[in-house]
């Protein structure tokens, strides 16, 4: 496994080009969780609101949750481990 900082783990993402990849890392609740996701899915919001914040910064990334065919953010400050294109990353 190679170690990897969070803003090279932000260029892996990004980079992915809407592939699929999994991350852990740790929720709100302090509890550790698994997320298979990707990017470049637009989301569509059902009212005409606008978000309250941007989530770039808080350190936050929109995916979509693709077991549970939803929008989750990712937090970066909370990324233990990045798995893209067959490659873990262990995030410092």
């Amino acid at each position: 496994m190679i170690t990897i900082s969070t803003d090279k783990a932000k260029q892996l993402i990004s980079q992915s080009n809407g592939r699929i990849f999994s991350t852990t890392f740790i929720k709100k609740d302090n509890t550790v969780r698994t997320l298979t996701a990707r990017i470049g899915k637009q989301y569509t919001p059902k009212t005409d609101r606008k978000a309250p914040y941007k989530a770039q910064n808080y350190n936050l990334l929109p995916l979509y949750d693709m077991r549970k065919k939803a929008f989750r953010m990712l937090n970066f400050n909370t990324l233990l481990t990045l798995t893209i294109n067959k490659t873990k990353y262990i995030i410092k």
